[in-house]
């Protein structure tokens, strides 16, 4: 029997209403490059971030932007590291759309004002990372690309705060996708958190809508993802009917500091930029085991080396590894890794001296809302890009440094899209109407129950026994207390903690099922009970919630 969830959250009453052409949600390298981009081409644009600007995952990203930069590099030896780290699953035409177009958004960044890493002669640095096989990673601050490609985008953005053509709104939390009779995207319902500029429960009006809102991290026990990740536009998307792709396909970061058995949220990354510079891998004892396992050794795909990092630890006993980087030396860490060198000295490790204790953590979503070339989702009106989006892209496992690169990609093309489209006319205003099917809301001490599922079901080992006992354990919390069909208000305190948990629950739910129905293991995706890769799985699990709320989930073969 298929779960039901929430086709809305229970809220207090609207309190205000606003309008917007354009409203973007999220405020990564996705979001804010669609808002500043829009901004010159539609007339009002609003954006919209759960904490303040700087906050999301972009920020923490370490290793870099992957683009065909050198001149000897191509985008078609791009392309095909992509498709090999995407196990058969990647949308080719996507793949060459990002490869293709991602060199000159790289540069429009720089004419932006971010900042790479240069060499000598004054070109951008490259350097290597798992996966590929050029080195093809752009880096600023040696392992802080993230926070500059932030920097400058809301440096950029701060420029034209003044500009009553875009509005930006802080410390708001997405509740629902609003939509019209018809079904057609109109808006949203948000929640400012205290510090905001309004107050409570409100309304945004909008011709089209762009969720930014990034990763699931939140979903499992342990993630690098920071605690804003809670799923927030899968969930809100799947409530207003829209169909997401490939959940299951989750990737384990092979290298994040292991802190104990009882480390909950987010966990320190040690990037794979390390390992692309030339440290080792030893299991508990000392031995090194990646050669034996791949012939990229410790430069495998991500999904290789953190299968082969949990298989060590279960042959050894352990509860971790050590990523050894003592051999490269202390000026060439502090030079190349300030951020991490830094972060590994406030839990007591110096890497030029110390065995780095290493284990497997949730880190980044290959699924997410599935959206077309354009970033349109199958709700009209509704588009996605970055982490929360499917693309295509990814298939199933992410090739390194490639996100910050997709989120690039897909926001340009978003823009293009909705403009013109609004320019032709083609997006109307709507007025929202309520959406059949139950109301939802679950209470903030969930959520430990939750991740305790997610990570014990569809984590880094899955089985059918596992998976389906998640299944059972996230039906239970729900069981009784929510989802009350018809219902206006639900007996559970309304708040940024309940609507969290709710999504949080939605995620788990919808990713149990689809790692349950994926028999065999691919990518991300590791079913130790089905641990062959199947061809009759060539294909997407795609799933949508039925007016009732009935998760709905079915299998797309892929062509060639």
């Amino acid at each position: 029997m298929s779960p039901r969830l929430a086709t809305r959250l229970a809220t207090p009453d609207i309190g205000w209403t606003t309008q917007a052409d354009v409203i973007v949600v999220g405020s990564g390298i996705a979001g804010l490059t669609a808002a500043l981009r829009l901004r010159r081409r539609v007339p009002r644009v609003l954006l919209v971030t759960k904490t303040v600007l700087d906050s999301g995952s972009t920020r923490w990203a370490q290793g870099g932007i992957a683009a065909a930069l050198a001149p000897e590099d191509s985008p078609a030896e791009h392309l095909e590291d992509t498709l090999v780290a995407g196990a058969g699953l990647c949308d080719v035409d996507a793949v060459r759309a990002l490869v293709t177009e991602g060199p000159q958004r790289v540069r429009e960044l720089v004419a932006l004002g971010a900042h790479f890493d240069l060499t000598p002669s004054g070109e951008i640095a490259l350097t290597r990372e798992g996966g590929h096989h050029r080195d093809r990673i752009a880096h600023a601050g040696g392992d802080a690309t993230g926070a500059e490609i932030s920097r400058a985008l809301i440096a950029a953005l701060e420029a034209v705060r003044d500009d009553p053509g875009i509005e930006v709104l802080e410390h708001a939390l997405v509740l629902d996708v609003l939509t019209s009779a018809d079904g057609t995207a109109c808006g949203i319902t948000l929640h400012v958190i205290g510090e905001g500029s309004r107050d409570g429960v409100g309304a945004v009006l909008g011709r089209a809508v762009v969720l930014a809102t990034g990763g699931i991290g939140q979903v499992f026990q342990a993630s690098t993802n920071p605690r804003e990740a809670t799923g927030d536009g899968i969930a809100a998307a799947l409530r207003a009917g829209a169909e997401v792709a490939d959940l299951e396909f989750v990737q384990f970061h092979p290298t994040v500091l292991w802190l104990g058995q009882n480390a909950r949220g987010q966990q320190p990354l040690i990037s794979e930029a390390v390992r692309g510079e030339g440290a080792l891998l030893l299991d508990i004892n000392g031995v090194r085991f990646m050669p034996g396992v791949h012939e990229m050794a410790e430069l495998a795909p991500r999904d290789v080396v953190a299968k082969a990092i949990v298989r060590q630890m279960a042959a050894t006993g352990s509860t971790h590894v050590f990523l050894d980087a003592r051999h490269l030396g202390r000026e060439f860490l502090h030079r190349r890794f300030p951020t991490i060198v830094n972060a590994l000295a406030g839990h007591g490790f110096d890497p030029a001296e110390d065995l780095i204790p290493v284990a497997p953590a949730q880190h980044y979503h290959s699924g997410g809302i599935r959206v077309d070339a354009n970033g349109r989702s199958s709700v009209p009106g509704l588009y996605a890009v970055g982490e929360c989006s499917c693309t295509g892209v990814h298939g199933a496992n992410r090739l390194a440094s490639n996100s910050l690169l997709e989120g690039l990609v897909f926001a340009h093309r978003i823009v293009d899209d909705v403009s013109d489209r609004l320019g032709r006319g083609e997006l109307a205003q709507l007025e929202p109407e309520d959406r059949p099917g139950p109301v939802g809301l679950l209470p903030a001490t969930a959520r430990v129950k939750v991740q305790r599922a997610a990570t014990s079901g569809p984590g880094v080992i899955r089985t059918a026994a596992g998976l389906a006992q998640a299944a059972r354990d996230l039906d239970a919390v729900a069981s009784g207390v929510v989802f009350p069909e018809g219902a206006k208000k639900v007996d559970v305190t309304h708040g940024t903690a309940e609507w969290e948990t709710t999504n949080l629950h939605t995620v788990a739910t919808a990713l149990a099922q689809v790692a349950a129905l994926r028999e065999e293991t691919r990518g991300g995706h590791y079913r130790e009970d089905f641990p062959s890769q199947e061809d009759s799985w060539r294909g997407r699990l795609v799933s949508r919630l039925a007016p009732d709320g009935e998760l709905i989930t079915r299998y797309q073969p892929l062509e060639g």
